[in-house]
């Protein structure tokens, strides 16, 4: 005699019931996971390697012997210009300015990490302000051309920099308190890197912004109306790459 098997049927409204619950559940492990992430207070740091670390010693010399010979490119053009064209006074000193700032930040980080200067310091500073000056003289949109290939280039050398630091400076990351080694899933994503390079990449990002923007104030001052425009632009531009260059290794 065969017997007559019964089948529990679920409702519907109990099935939509238990799928809420179980993605109430999920949201719940999820942001209990993010909660538990660590923060750069909680990790610590794997040392840099001796690529890592000679990057940053060059990005330091070169950046504050750039900052320094803008400052004098700016100190050049103002010395020329802020009398002959009273009106450019504030934009001219507001780009000075800005530049001291920067080149001031450059000095500290290579005394906090004792990063030796470039050995041409005096040459760059007899340089920029020449050519700050010097191009001044010719014109005031002389001068500004030459501010648009200064900035050109150290906008574009900004921008190498800030790919290397967001893409080579992964190090390895432990948990402060038991030294374990922690993966990407258990950090969060604002102490994926040390506290040293987001301030280095917030930096020089910020740098980069004002450059251009100086790159701009130049366009609105008549710079494209400069004599021969080209010619002297890319004349400075390659100039700048050279000392660029020069500056990273000497």
């Amino acid at each position: 005699m065969l017997r007559k098997q019964c089948v529990k049927v679920t409702a519907p409204g109990a099935l939509r019931n238990l799928s809420s619950s179980c993605a109430l559940r999920a949201a719940q492990e999820s942001k209990k996971k993010r909660a538990s992430k660590k923060d750069a207070s909680e990790v610590n740091y794997g040392a840099l390697s001796k690529a890592q670390k000679a990057f940053l010693d060059r990005l330091i010399r070169v950046d504050q012997a750039g900052e320094l010979g803008a400052n004098y490119i700016y100190n050049g053009q103002y010395t020329v210009l802020a009398s002959r064209y009273p009106h450019l006074r504030p934009v001219l000193q507001h780009m000075w300015d800005q530049e001291v700032h920067h080149h001031n930040t450059f000095n500290r980080l290579q005394t906090q990490r004792r990063v030796r200067p470039s050995l041409l310091t005096p040459l760059w500073k007899l340089g920029a302000f020449g050519m700050g000056a010097g191009t001044s003289l010719l014109s005031k949109e002389a001068a500004m051309a030459c501010t648009v290939a200064v900035e050109t280039v150290i906008g574009n050398h900004y921008n190498q920099q800030l790919r290397v630091l967001m893409n080579q400076y992964n190090v390895h990351v432990y948990d402060k308190k038991t030294g374990e080694p922690l993966d990407a899933s258990q950090i969060k994503s604002s102490a994926e890197c040390s506290p040293e390079i987001s301030q280095l990449k917030e930096l020089v990002s910020q740098f980069r912004d004002e450059e251009l923007e100086h790159l701009d104030t130049a366009v609105e001052h008549d710079a494209e109306k400069a004599v021969p425009y080209i010619l002297l632009t890319e004349a400075i531009k390659l100039m700048c790459k050279g000392a660029i260059w020069t500056a990273e290794r000497i």
